[in-house]
């Protein structure tokens, strides 16, 4: 019988920051994830929120610590041969759980076999196993090629500073204030200025988002988008939805998912008074919120539902009070959110 191959590769993901509704700070972090057979390996281990220890904000020791481990040019850290291949995306201690697995040599090949979900020095696969996943087969030219890329001087694994630095631009009024702080405080850096004129083309190419405060006008709007482009930045450009800064993290976070779409839990997003339309590609725990901005109140988040769904289209009833005038509602999956505006002939008014 001809020996089963597996394909390996790496695709950038992110673990979605963000201020949640209970004032709560959710960090975000960047990171490379498996790629196994065309599948991003974390969706087939369930809803969960971890991060590959192949992560941006790691210094270039650690990192290249965790690539040549997987290489396995270096003993395994954990007993058995485990290694580590998901963690706590907070702490990255193994007493908050993690993926691991067993790493080895067969012949030229590398095998991944194993996977359990581990809180202490050993993993017990009868009860914390993950049944049908694995073992994975791969050509070891391959395998090593993909992983070496990243220790190349070419260096392709995520940055820090293009994929976590956010430009605000506005009148550096105390709503950006607040909003930079909270950026910072998820772990994404932030700068207000009024405009990018005149700043170095190697400086703009290092953000990965734009946001325009809502009183920003047209022309200067144009003028910025004339400097990036000018720049040959990739930054993502944002018109900020209203001034509420967990609805505008929301946006941010959106805005610097580098994940390819076909890669992700949460699709599309759409919303109307009385109901909000979402599809999956895996399933997850999805979480929405909605945020009124009333002319005189201060708008204040309203949770419409929180609970397991499969993946697909779904359709879910929302209290039409809780979107009713201008409203935007934000849906989270693990590692991703959406953000929409409530059209309809309620919204706006």
């Amino acid at each position: 019988m001809p020996t089963h191959y597996a394909t390996f590769g790496l695709a950038p993901a992110m673990r979605a920051g963000g201020v949640l509704a209970n004032g709560v700070y959710q960090a975000h972090r960047d990171f490379l994830d498996f790629i196994i057979d065309g599948r991003p390996l974390l969706l087939r281990l369930a809803d969960l929120d971890a991060v590959s220890p192949l992560a941006a904000d790691l210094g270039p020791t650690l990192f290249t610590a965790h690539v040549r481990g997987l290489l396995l040019e270096s003993e395994a850290p954990l007993a058995g041969g485990r290694h580590v291949l998901y963690g706590c995306p907070e702490c990255a201690g193994l007493e908050c759980g993690a993926v691991t697995a067993v790493i080895e040599r067969d012949g030229t090949d590398i095998v991944w076999r194993d996977f359990a979900w581990q809180t202490g020095e050993s993993a017990d696969l009868a009860r914390e196993g993950y049944p049908g996943v694995g073992p994975f087969r791969f050509r070891g030219d391959q395998y090593r090629a993909e992983l070496e890329r990243l220790l190349s001087e070419d260096d392709s694994h995520p940055a820090p500073g293009a994929a976590r630095r956010v430009l605000l631009i506005g009148h550096r009024t105390a709503a950006l204030g607040k909003l930079a702080a909270a950026l910072r405080g998820i772990g994404v850096g932030a700068e207000i200025v009024r405009d990018a004129v005149g700043v170095s083309h190697d400086e703009l190419r290092s953000y990965g988002a734009v946001v325009f405060e809502r009183g920003v006008g047209e022309e200067r709007r144009t003028a910025v988008r004339k400097a990036f482009l000018a720049a040959g930045s990739s930054a993502v450009l944002v018109d900020g939805l209203a001034p509420v800064v967990p609805l505008l993290v929301a946006q941010i976070e959106q805005a610097l998912d580098r994940c390819p779409q076909d890669q992700r839990r949460l699709l599309r997003l759409a919303a109307v008074p009385g109901e909000a339309t979402l599809a999956l590609a895996a399933p997850c725990r999805v979480r929405l919120t909605a945020y009124r901005v009333g002319r005189v109140t201060r708008a204040r988040p309203a949770e419409l539902f929180d609970a397991e769904m499969g993946p697909g289209e779904h359709r879910v009833p929302v209290d039409v009070r809780a979107t009713k005038g201008e409203a935007f509602v934000v849906a989270r999956t693990t590692g991703s959110v959406l953000v929409t505006a409530v059209a309809g002939e309620a919204a706006g008014r």
